[in-house]
């Protein structure tokens, strides 16, 4: 597997704000009492107005939605939120779903996922309710029906968003994608507690790093998807929609069969960087509404 190559900058990782700016005893002797009052006034003032504004305007950000049920801005809420949102509320195709044996028609045609990932450069962002890594790079593109449709950005969600014949597992990759058309197809991969992920292996420093600072992005180098990606030969397909707001419809959702593992620590690396209240953060099932599920499964002497 291709490896990611650290590009951080040198010296500690945190700054040190241990030298914070005041006054020696030779320079506050020169300053007159109503000086200092001045001067101190000020301090409380900026110390005091700022932070506050700075706090409500992060909580005005973070509580545009949330993953709570019965919370005023909980997933049972999102289409009541924004107009833009609606399809959150009233769409038909709506994701994620049980992916239940009982429901899915098999289907061979499908055939393999034909992708051509490589690696390019990519950076961790911090986006409060997820851990995304963005790539800036040319990734590849996964094709589908003969549409080719370009690697964006990865992120996870804890527990599972999909289920399959109703159990829901510890962890979910979305591997989002877009056509030169603006459609959407997401890749999503469904994680049990187990051995390490050797891709989150790789990204363990830097989600120390950007832990519970939203929005905070860092560079980590070169990222190869297919070391997400892993070698997907059986997958679930159905046409769905994002999983959060404004929640489009339109998504073409491959959801590969083999669940792979992630280690305890590994998933409460990925829970704590998040801001409070979205350490879990998967949409409650939605209904499935007659859509069809299709399964490709290679035949038995191939890849069991």
């Amino acid at each position: 597997m291709a490896a990611i190559y650290a590009t951080h900058r040198d010296g500690p990782l945190f700054p040190d704000h241990s030298g914070c700016c005041s006054l020696n005893m030779s320079q506050s002797r020169h300053l007159t009492v109503s000086a200092a009052a001045t001067f101190a006034a000020a301090l409380l003032l900026l110390a005091g107005v700022v932070p506050t504004a700075r706090a409500q305007e992060e909580t005005k950000r973070e509580e545009e939605f949330s993953y709570v049920r019965g919370a005023k801005n909980g997933p049972e809420h999102w289409g009541a939120i924004k107009q833009e949102w609606a399809a959150c509320g009233t769409g038909r195709m709506q994701s994620p779903i049980d992916l239940s044996d009982q429901r899915v028609s098999l289907m061979c045609s499908l055939g393999y996922l034909k992708h051509s990932y490589r690696a390019a450069e990519a950076s961790i962002v911090n986006r409060g309710h997820d851990i995304m890594v963005k790539f800036k790079g040319n990734t590849g593109s996964l094709v589908i029906n003969g549409t080719a449709y370009n690697l964006l950005q990865v992120h996870w969600h804890t527990p599972s968003e999909h289920t399959i014949n109703g159990r829901r597992y510890d962890l979910e990759l979305h591997m989002v994608h877009q056509s030169a058309t603006n459609k959407t197809a997401v890749i999503g991969v469904l994680y049990k507690v187990g051995s390490p992920d050797e891709f989150l292996c790789k990204l363990e420093p830097f989600l120390k790093l950007i832990a519970d600072q939203k929005d905070r992005e860092e560079p980590i180098g070169q990222v190869d998807p297919r070391d997400a990606l892993g070698r997907p030969y059986a997958y679930y397909r159905y046409m769905g929609s994002l999983t959060t707001p404004p929640c489009t419809e339109g998504v073409v959702w491959t959801v590969v069969r083999e669940v792979r593992t992630v280690s305890k620590y590994q998933l409460q690396l990925l829970r704590e960087a998040v801001h409070d209240g979205f350490e879990n953060n998967a949409r409650p099932l939605q209904e499935l509404n007659n859509r069809d599920i299709s399964l490709f499964k290679p035949y038995p002497h191939k890849h069991n």
